[in-house]
């Protein structure tokens, strides 16, 4: 009975993981003119007090008119926000795993501690830093960043979260100061929003990415189930089938894009991970990788913020 729990509790932490050019104008105009969420409402929960020459982290809440729903956010604000009332900043959307939710990267991750070092080295400029909420219990709450049955998460993301956070937070605005990043279930939609709105981004970070459902160990999911419909959304999205489909135009914007693959040698996503990699040398489009020692852990997604934030920093147009 100890090693069955013993078991399940390493599947769930693995779990927790876890037209092209009309579309991008039409969601790019979308963002531009904010056409969407005007009505909605953010509600702050905690918030880290206003200190001069201190970072701070942001919970709060935004309601969806698309979902129907609340979606709460956590966003990090670098030391100068409430100094320099006049200055505006790129963002880096992060994007957490399945299971989980906007809260890990601040508590389990530590990006706060990370940033703060990573600026102070000079290693890493001054950002703003959002998490959305995607995900929950499992069949309770909804996981994925897709439009699924029942749950247009994508729609919400672009019309309307997206929209109301750069107006929100000083954020520059421009393809060239964004960047999308995220682990398992979250590195796998920040690639396949990259690749499906290359207009948006300048680039991207997987970390121990979902590019491909897998079988889930342990987890038996009906078609029809919260889990099973986003399981069959990320097949039908696959990162790597989407490159060996794309036509060259696709795969000439995809090469405008900066892309960064990082993965654990011990990371039951490993040969995803590589399936992909194999597909975008076979494209000829660049990109950076590292297999590092490890597994399907927050010690290593941890760890990996120390190469993804100067990663982006550095993909940031000056």
């Amino acid at each position: 009975m100890k090693r069955l729990l013993l078991s399940l509790a390493i599947v769930m932490g693995a779990l927790t993981s876890c037209a092209l050019d009309k579309e991008n104008q039409q969601v790019a105009a979308v963002i531009a003119n904010d056409s969407i969420g005007q009505d909605s409402t953010q509600s702050v929960q905690q918030a880290s007090p206003k200190a001069e020459g201190k970072s701070r982290i942001v919970n709060a809440t935004y309601h969806s008119q698309i979902l129907g729903a609340d979606r709460t956010y956590t966003v990090y604000l670098p030391k100068s926000y409430d100094e320099s009332p006049d200055r505006r900043y790129p963002i880096l959307y992060l994007l957490h795993g399945m299971l989980d939710d906007n809260y890990c990267w601040t508590t389990r991750g530590q990006l706060k501690e990370v940033m703060d070092t990573l600026v102070a080295q000079g290693k890493a400029c001054e950002m703003v830093i959002v998490t959305p909420c995607a995900g929950g219990a499992a069949n309770k709450d909804w996981n994925g960043y897709f439009n699924m049955r029942g749950w247009h998460y994508e729609d919400f993301f672009f019309r309307e979260f997206m929209p109301f956070i750069e107006r929100e937070y000083r954020i520059i605005g421009d393809r060239g100061h964004r960047a999308a990043a995220g682990l398992s279930m979250g590195g796998g939609a920040a690639t396949s929003f990259c690749q499906r709105y290359p207009d948006l981004f300048c680039a991207c970070y997987a970390m121990s990415a979902l590019m491909d459902i897998v079988p889930l160990p342990g987890h038996k999911a009906g078609p029809n189930s919260m889990v099973g419909i986003m399981s069959a959304k990320v097949g039908e999205l696959s990162c790597s089938k989407f490159i060996r489909q794309a036509d060259a135009a696709t795969i000439a914007k995809m090469k405008t894009i900066r892309w960064y693959v990082d993965c654990g040698d011990r990371d039951f996503l490993l040969k995803k991970n590589q399936e992909f990699m194999a597909a975008m040398d076979h494209a000829g489009i660049p990109y950076r990788k590292q297999i590092r020692k490890g597994t399907h852990s927050w010690q290593y997604w941890h760890t990996g913020l120390f190469i993804c934030l100067p990663f982006i920093t550095e993909s940031f147009s000056d």
